[in-house]
């Protein structure tokens, strides 16, 4: 059965709110820290948000599955799905730095069986802030229609690059921010994928990379970004549940390859 993708946005901003406001009140509390990595930090409050949003996406959509940063619920067979980071930049928000957010997207699976984004949404609770989009439909953030930047050119350019946990996501993106620092105007290592998405899409930033990122990181802050007339170019990476991803305004991704290439060549 399919899911209407207007009523997902909607049940989807009320879970994300809600996870917000959780969040903001527990903004200066102590962190209980469930896990941890020398690159990452799991927190009992990613636990505790996800709970929330499940409870609110599975009273209104029950057949569907979720799939989370914190876990998975729901039949594996499932024709539709919700896929949820409860706490996307969770090193950000445990040091008391306020730039994290909620991402929900709802995905629907087709007759051969893949999953496609229909609808997202993505919330950052300490600027109180909501990008939303369902796919066909404009990308809004708290109800304007956002568009992403028409910038071509390189040097003008603000680009995002992300460094994921591990070490060769580090071997390969060190070479790629060693060429683009001196290619952009600005480089930002903000440390949340889907605000840095959704900052693209709304044309703050013109491109995005990383060279090994999880689904629920990206796949509301993708669908946004499409629906702003951007590009979310991604391919899985073999033998793991990642992506590699150029995210940009359309106009950016040929130059953004070439200065990759360019820089593993050295």
């Amino acid at each position: 059965m399919k899911l209407s993708s207007q009523r997902a946005v909607e049940c989807a901003s009320t879970a994300a709110r809600a996870a917000g406001r959780l969040m903001r009140s527990e903004k200066t509390a102590f962190k209980k820290i469930n896990e941890q990595s020398q690159h990452d930090i799991k927190l009992e409050l990613d636990v505790l948000c996800q709970k929330l949003i499940e409870k609110i996406l599975l009273r209104s959509f029950p057949q569907a599955a979720v799939l989370g940063e914190e876990g998975v619920s729901g039949r594996a067979d499932a024709a539709s799905r919700w896929v949820v980071d409860p706490i996307d930049g969770t090193v950000n928000f445990a040091y008391g730095v306020p730039h994290a957010c909620v991402s929900i997207a709802l995905q629907e699976r087709s007759e051969g069986g893949e999953f496609s984004t229909v609808a997202g949404v993505v919330y950052d609770p300490f600027v109180d802030e909501l990008w939303s989009a369902a796919r066909g439909g404009p990308a809004r953030l708290n109800g304007k229609v956002i568009h992403a930047s028409r910038r071509k050119e390189l040097a003008e350019s603000i680009v995002a690059l992300g460094f994921s946990k591990t070490e060769e996501s580090l071997n390969e993106n060190l070479p790629v921010f060693n060429a683009l620092v001196r290619r952009v105007r600005k480089i930002r290592m903000m440390g949340a994928a889907a605000l840095s998405l959704v900052y693209v899409a709304s044309g703050r930033f013109d491109a995005y990379i990383e060279s090994g990122i999880s689904l629920w990181d990206i796949a509301a802050g993708g669908l946004i970004l499409e629906c702003a007339g951007g590009e979310f170019w991604h391919r899985p990476l073999p033998g793991c549940a990642q992506y590699r991803m150029i995210a940009n305004n359309g106009l950016l991704r040929a130059k953004l390859e070439k200065v990759a290439r360019d820089a593993h060549k050295v």
